[in-house]
């Protein structure tokens, strides 16, 4: 038997972001009445992050987000509003902040899977880059070329520019060196957050390696004049099979940054999903990710990474229509399994305030908000051992009557139904659970 323990007495701290993702809502468009938007919207989904954007036509395709997609040539005049086609992107981000969620803008192109790569070599004048996305900050928070003056504070600079080693011949992201990137990265950061001060400007999307981003620190410093690059977040990517893994990236990167000197930065985790294997596990992973099983994973993580001090926000990657999209159906939009534990979370987070929860199993993930009139506990047991059957859960609860509690059940025959097996009394419950299954207790 597992146990849980809840003190709603034992305020240990805030409920963090932890149901963000990548990418917006599809929003359907004329006859056509196929679209997830309002699920969506319930789903009360803080941030979004735009990379990959330009995959998804009903996004805009490759009109969309991207710097290449809005600054077509760049031989053009870069302070001449004719430079530039914002009118997909326009039409993006403004249904991101209509159903109810913030944009997350990643600076940058899409990663590049073809044979031959077009946007992700180094640009050619690392200085007009830089206006160029000055420019483009400047049409949403300023409303520069009929723009907007939108409340969007995050701007990320490129994305896994670690993810290929310098001599690969298939670059996917980042077509330079690390050198080259460094110094890309030295002059975008510093003429953006010299232009925006008010603004979040941060990066570089890391792939994976620590050794990279100790290295960047030191060849940033170096092209700097020997300072530091503005950093107002670092961001950091994470694919697994072990929630517990992805809480403890997060201490790992938190521990360069440190190293290299930074004492006032958010920790960012904004792309991570449920990874059993590349190569030959990769049709499994894909079957798990849209399945029960990826659901429970992603309460767990969200539940791993609320209850670490060195992780601010976890964006789930991805909300568009893919095959890492386990909150949507492809084809028909309709939710999905994995979209409940971002409804469950939305709970806590509405809440704020985090209690004391603790779990004697580590595959029992658990979180739990209170801030004096409303309580709500989201449990996940999450096994990759797909030979595993039932869980008996014992919980125990501290500092409120739960006598009229209502609890919710995720699991394969249950889509956030009321349980009603069992009841608490005396202010405890025995659970009996099917493999990865998430439970919400609220009162």
């Amino acid at each position: 038997m597992s146990n849980v323990f809840i003190d709603y007495s034992k305020n240990v701290g805030k409920i963090k972001i932890m149901h963000a993702v990548n990418n917006g809502p599809s929003v359907s468009r004329g006859d056509q009445t196929r679209g997830n938007q309002n699920a969506y919207k319930a789903a009360k989904i803080p941030y979004a992050r735009t990379h990959d954007a330009a995959f998804y036509n009903n996004y805009g395709g490759e009109h969309t987000i991207d710097v290449e997609a809005i600054f077509r040539n760049f031989d053009a005049d870069v302070n001449d509003p004719n430079s530039y086609d914002f009118a997909c992107t326009d039409r993006y981000i403004s249904e991101i902040f209509e159903f109810g969620t913030k944009p997350f803008y990643r600076l940058g192109s899409r990663i590049e899977h073809e044979v031959k790569k077009y946007h992700t070599l180094p640009p050619k004048d690392f200085q007009k880059y830089a206006e160029i996305c000055e420019h483009i900050i400047r049409h949403f928070t300023e409303g520069w070329d009929n723009g907007f003056r939108y409340d969007l504070e995050y701007w990320e600079i490129w994305n896994e520019p670690d993810l290929d080693p310098d001599d690969s011949t298939n670059k996917k992201c980042w077509g330079g060196t690390a050198v080259q990137f460094a110094e890309f990265y030295t002059v975008v950061s510093t003429h953006l957050k010299k232009c925006f001060p008010h603004l979040k400007i941060g990066g570089p999307s890391l792939a994976w390696s620590r050794d990279w981003l100790k290295k960047f620190f030191e060849d940033t410093y170096k092209f700097n004049n020997n300072k530091r690059i503005p950093l107002d977040f670092i961001s950091y990517h994470w694919y697994g099979c072990k929630p517990r893994e992805l809480a403890e990236k997060g201490t790992e990167i938190v521990s360069v940054v440190k190293e290299a000197g930074y004492t006032n930065f958010e920790s960012i985790l904004n792309e991570w999903n449920y990874v059993k294997g590349w190569t030959d596990e990769f049709i499994y992973t894909i079957k798990s990710i849209i399945s029960m099983k990826g659901a429970a994973f992603t309460a767990a993580c969200m539940l791993a990474a609320q209850n670490n001090p060195d992780i601010d926000m976890l964006m789930y990657y991805d909300a568009r229509p893919c095959g890492f999209n386990g909150l949507f159906d492809m084809y028909t939009l309709e939710p999905l399994k994995g979209y409940y534990p971002f409804v469950m979370f939305s709970r806590l987070y509405d809440i704020k305030e985090q209690n004391e929860a603790t779990s004697d199993d580590l595959d029992v993930y658990v979180a739990s908000a209170c801030n004096g009139e409303k309580c709500a506990t989201m449990i996940s047991w999450f096994t990759d051992d797909d030979n595993e059957v039932k869980k008996t859960v014992k919980i125990k609860f501290n500092g409120r009557d739960m006598s009229g509690a209502k609890i919710s059940l995720l699991d394969e025959n249950h889509t956030m139904n009321d349980y009603y097996d069992s009841e608490i009394k005396d202010n405890e419950i025995t659970i009996s659970l099917k493999r990865n299954s998430v439970i919400l207790i609220e009162n």
